[in-house]
């Protein structure tokens, strides 16, 4: 007898697997009955995988390695994997390898996960065949996944129409043109809308195959399989810190492209959708019907997505502070860039600040030293030091203090100083305004 799981939270058993006779002849006793037929039981376990001339070598091997080996002796589930050709003919690879598929399309029936890795073009359908075999294998209850370009597959399949979904950002685009109805989210590194899901590019499926044994077999068995892979069991935030400023390749030729363009090259002015409308010499519909034609994005969010793209980067890679951020993203108030940017990275600027300088500590320019600070300026003749710094000490703080005149003179240099720093602090470095303050 062998467990199988169906994901919703029940546990059957079966006698091992049936064959097409005999499920059919028990739909058939159903319906005699008067049964609502059932699907048949597939269990998550058997996972197929879609091959396709022209995929990614990456991608393909992704599923083929999370999988398709044998790793019980470090504690992970063991999983019976089936790869399956999408088409006829030999399957080359962008890297010109030619692979073999041991089982057709036949074999999906048999699976109750079936993975896209990839498909090879984001402009054309796949074979028809390969289609009807995918929702065929929906339809009895596969649990279907597609990776990266796969997302294109399951597109075309319908499986997608209504539901949320995500792919590499670069084609999301490309995506919500050809399928409208398909609810694309370029943020997520991969979105599980239950039977269906999907994920981003490359590493993002190594995130969604780890979701998958999550859901199969718990928490440590993905980490245990993490642990195997040297990879992280879960990886935070999304897409958004991966996203590029480059245009949609479709938009290219077009010209809305060069109002694109400037409205990249000018995101530090305040201008709205009206301004490029203008500039496209199209009014306000007009320009936001064809925009998102051309896009897949409302003019609107895809400009507010561009300001706090453009933030993000300034609080990477500046000491700007907050409402110098905003000023130079063309937000109108540090009020307006802090709802748009929780809204879509789900912390304020400053915490995503301090995020990112913790995980990236290369980043933060290196802190003085405690004891022996290197100023940035000469100092002027006379001033004195902190207490305690070689050359100085408190004799020489004493001396400063003898040399001070009567009135108190404003610092030496244009940086503010902290209250209770210099000779009344023994042991306080010197204060330098970073500016990152909000």
């Amino acid at each position: 007898m062998s467990q199988d799981s169906t994901g919703a939270g029940a546990t059957i058993r079966s006698g091992g697997p049936r064959t097409p006779e005999a499920a059919a002849a028990a739909v058939r006793t159903e319906a005699v009955r008067g049964e609502a037929p059932r699907p048949p039981r597939r269990r998550r376990e058997v996972v197929a995988v879609l091959l396709f001339s022209g995929g990614p070598v990456f991608e393909n091997s992704i599923p083929l390695s999370v999988f398709g080996v044998d790793r019980q002796d470090a504690g992970t589930p063991r999983y019976r994997l089936l790869v399956c050709a999408g088409e006829d003919g030999p399957l080359r690879t962008t890297g010109g390898l030619e692979l073999s598929a041991p089982y057709g399309l036949e074999a999906l029936a048999r699976a109750g996960t079936v993975v896209v890795p990839a498909w090879r073009s984001i402009t054309q359908p796949p074979p028809a065949a390969a289609l009807d075999a995918l929702r065929r294998a929906h339809e009895d209850g596969a649990r279907i996944v597609g990776l990266c370009t796969g997302a294109f597959a399951l597109a075309a399949a319908g499986l997608l129409d209504g539901r949320p979904a995500t792919t590499h950002w670069m084609y999301a685009p490309t995506l919500a043109k050809r399928y409208p109805s398909v609810h694309m989210d370029p943020r997520e590194l991969f979105v599980d809308d239950g039977d269906i899901l999907t994920s981003a590019s490359t590493a993002a499926g190594i995130d969604l195959c780890l979701h998958l044994v999550r859901q199969d077999h718990g928490a440590e068995a993905a980490a245990a399989l993490s642990r195997r892979l040297v990879v992280p069991a879960r990886r935070g935030s999304g897409q958004e810190r991966y996203l590029d400023r480059s245009l949609p390749e479709e938009i290219g030729g077009d010209p809305l492209a060069e109002v694109v363009a400037w409205a990249l090259e000018n995101l530090h002015e305040q201008f709205d959708v009206e301004t490029l409308a203008a500039r496209a010499y199209m009014s306000r519909r007009t320009f936001d019907r064809r925009f998102r034609s051309l896009t897949g994005s409302a003019p609107l969010q895809w400009l507010i997505t561009q300001r706090v793209l453009q933030a993000q980067r300034l609080l990477e890679t500046s000491d700007f502070s907050v409402d110098e951020v905003a000023g130079r993203c063309g937000f109108r108030s540090p009020v307006a860039l802090r709802g748009h940017f929780r809204r879509q990275l789900g912390s304020s600027p400053a915490a995503y600040r301090a995020a990112y300088r913790a995980r990236n500590p290369q980043s933060v320019p290196p802190p003085e030293p405690p004891t022996v600070p290197a100023p940035r300026r000469p100092q002027p003749p006379g001033a004195a030091g902190p207490a305690g710094v070689a050359g100085g000490g408190m004799g020489a703080a004493r001396t400063a203090r003898r040399s001070r005149s009567p009135t108190r003179s404003r610092p030496a240099t244009p940086s503010r100083t902290r209250r209770g720093t210099g000779e009344r602090s023994p042991g306080a470095r010197p204060y330098r305004d970073s500016g990152t303050g909000t």
